[in-house]
């Protein structure tokens, strides 16, 4: 399915329409934000509305990469008579989207330097350079200027990956929105786990706007989730939201 991200606020609408504009051109985009803001599905909407939404979109945790495989994992590998396409050949015409990539390491930030600057690169273990006709777009959570000034992260690549910064804001700050969420994650796990359908009633929903949504769009999904599987009774009532969110809301 395609999710594109669900928002009514004057925050959402703007961020979504900064990225229409943004897909006409292969500029890098950055998207800055707290965990479970939902990045990934801003980067996705970028991608579905760009020339490249025909080809593939990868995603990749770049924290999820051990070191010793990075170079392999990105750039594929040649042994004689076989070939091994890393990430960037699997998403050629398409979006290499690497998630938080203040957690890459040295060498692979180098050889991803050197690939984008001249759109090619060598496998490990080749010797001819492999043209991709790829967008990379990338997402961190922390402020990438103290990695930069301690070393661990190129100011160079960062440069390139960061052509035009998004900043997603938290849930609290656009928790106008939250009513609409419940609703679109209800129907979404209704559809796609054949859950039986509940609605959270008008008292649940106005807590829960005030609520502080730490975890942003993710908790509130996660939320849902467990409500609808666990809960009995079309209505989900404030008390049951209350134990659900447990120590949290009581902290």
């Amino acid at each position: 399915v395609d999710i594109e991200p669900v928002g009514k606020s004057a925050a959402v609408a703007r961020i979504k329409d900064q990225l229409k504009r943004l897909a006409q051109h292969d500029t890098r985009v950055l998207f800055f934000g707290e965990a479970g803001v939902g990045k990934e599905l801003y980067a996705r909407y970028l991608h579905n509305n760009s020339g490249h939404r025909e080809g593939p979109f990868v995603d990749v945790a770049v924290g999820s990469i051990s070191p010793e495989n990075s170079a392999v994992e990105v750039f594929g590998k040649e042994i004689p008579g076989k070939i091994y396409p890393g990430l960037l050949e699997r998403a050629h015409k398409g979006t290499l989207f690497l998630s938080e990539i203040g957690g890459m390491d040295t060498e692979t930030q180098l050889r991803l330097l050197s690939a984008l600057e001249s759109s090619s690169f060598l496998r490990v273990g080749g010797s001819d350079p492999v043209r991709v006709d790829v967008r990379v777009v990338a997402s961190t959570r922390i402020a990438m200027d103290e990695e930069i000034k301690s070393g661990r992260f190129r100011q160079d690549l960062y440069y390139l990956l960061n052509e035009v910064t998004l900043n997603i804001p938290p849930l609290r700050e656009h928790s106008e929105d939250v009513p609409g969420l419940l609703g679109f994650y209800v129907d979404y796990f209704v559809s796609q786990d054949k859950l039986a359908f509940r609605k959270f009633s008008m008292a649940t929903q106005n807590f829960l706007r005030n609520y502080s949504w730490r975890g942003n769009v993710r908790e509130l999904k996660n939320l849902v989730q467990r409500l609808m599987i666990l809960g009995v009774g079309e209505d989900i009532e404030l008390d049951e939201v209350k134990s659900a969110l447990g120590s949290v809301v009581s902290d």
